[in-house]
């Protein structure tokens, strides 16, 4: 049975959808963005959407934390526009889509929470197993939302993708994740873990589920979308669709 779990933070412990909505409709409204979209759903469909394929491609190392802070709002915007190189390399239009960015990940963690049920859930969960958190989200901001959840000290260690000079789903990161796990066991007494010891839970199938296959250790996948419940192409050791199902699975 498993001894130690990988957990995701973003969309599986902590609601980013909600926190990413309410910051773009501040953002929205403050920039006046209605003038090029023509309604805030527009405007939101479009950012999510790109902003998707970016967090894949700096997944696969394809693209930098600066080309992705920057074009999540500058695309979106130059192609409501009318698109164009010309736009894409406008001083104006980068400066903005770098303070938007700024803007925006000060409001994500002003509007951050967890899903219901989260807090009990790690409670129960940390009584039978060891927590170790693994992300990709941006240092500076993935450590503000932790310490202000109030789940901090659920965790035996914290791994996110920048200090470990890496993105899931590279095998490297979980290389990293696990040596720096075992250096924590080992220094509490305990016996190291291998793979064979590890659930990863998690909601991104590309970052979270198919990079823990790779690596050769199980995996929970948090299916919010029903088609993703429904995909027999893209299988798991387990699914679920909400958290609090964990708890019945491992038995706790």
């Amino acid at each position: 049975m498993y001894r130690l779990l990988f957990l995701d933070w973003d969309d599986t412990l902590g609601d980013w959808g909600t926190s990413a909505l309410l910051a773009q409709r501040d953002i929205y409204e403050k920039h006046r963005f209605s003038e090029f979209f023509p309604s805030f759903e527009a405007y939101y469909k479009a950012y999510d959407e790109h902003n998707a394929w970016l967090w894949q491609q700096y997944g696969k190392g394809l693209i930098t934390k600066d080309f992705l802070s920057r074009d999540f709002t500058l695309y979106p915007l130059v192609q409501a526009m009318g698109g164009g190189e010309m736009l894409m390399q406008s001083p104006a239009l980068q400066r903005l889509a770098d303070e938007v960015c700024e803007e925006f990940l000060a409001l994500t963690n002003h509007y951050a929470r967890l899903f219901p049920g989260t807090e009990e859930v790690m409670e129960r969960l940390a009584k039978k197993f060891d927590l170790v958190l693994v992300s990709n989200g941006y240092t500076e901001v993935q450590y503000q939302k932790i310490e202000e959840s109030g789940l901090k000290h659920y965790f035996l260690e914290i791994v996110l993708s920048e200090e470990a000079g890496v993105n899931k789903p590279d095998q490297r990161f979980f290389e990293i994740a696990l040596e720096r796990t075992n250096c924590k066991l080992q220094a509490q007494g305990k016996q190291p873990v291998t793979k064979q010891d590890i659930l990863l839970i998690g909601d991104g199938y590309g970052s979270d589920i198919e990079g823990a296959k790779a690596f050769g250790i199980d995996q929970m996948w948090l299916c919010h979308q029903e088609k993703d419940w429904q995909d027999a192409s893209r299988p798991a050791t387990y699914k679920i669709r909400h958290l609090s199902e964990a708890l019945t699975i491992l038995g706790c």
